[in-house]
């Protein structure tokens, strides 16, 4: 019998994983504005600390945060550096979504263009209709 081993998911894969919960997005968001303990983290949410601590190690996985040692005081603080792959990654992508976008918007503007045209030219010049009572 062959045990295959799964190979341990690239950083890209893992980030996305941990951002895909919105507790753990909403405990970045915390961590955006500063270094902050479990226990602060823990506050908005009606969670054990248990369940907290999972999210924080999916998050410590990920490279999204670290913590710190400071004798009993273990401050947690972004780390932005995944973010940016996550955005370049991303950025690929809107690029080209714009560019389709830009290419939308040229045939909407040709067709907005052309619309008047069309309407004046809807009955050949010089002919009009005539007024057929007296």
């Amino acid at each position: 019998m062959v045990h295959q081993t799964m190979s341990p998911p690239d950083p890209l894969s893992s980030t996305f994983a941990a951002l895909a919960d919105p507790t753990r997005r909403a405990i970045l968001a915390r961590l955006a504005s500063g270094e902050a303990t479990v226990s602060e983290l823990a506050e908005p949410f009606e969670m054990s600390m248990p369940a907290i601590s999972k999210h924080l190690k999916v998050l410590e996985r990920a490279g999204l945060i670290a913590r710190g040692r400071e004798a009993q005081y273990r401050p947690c603080r972004i780390d932005p550096a995944p973010l940016k792959d996550v955005s370049i990654w991303v950025d690929r992508y809107r690029q080209m979504w714009e560019q389709r976008f830009d290419r939308l918007e040229a045939y909407l503007q040709e067709l907005q263009d052309g619309a008047p045209k069309e309407k004046r030219h809807a009955r050949p010049a010089g002919r009009r209709r005539r007024n057929t009572q007296g």
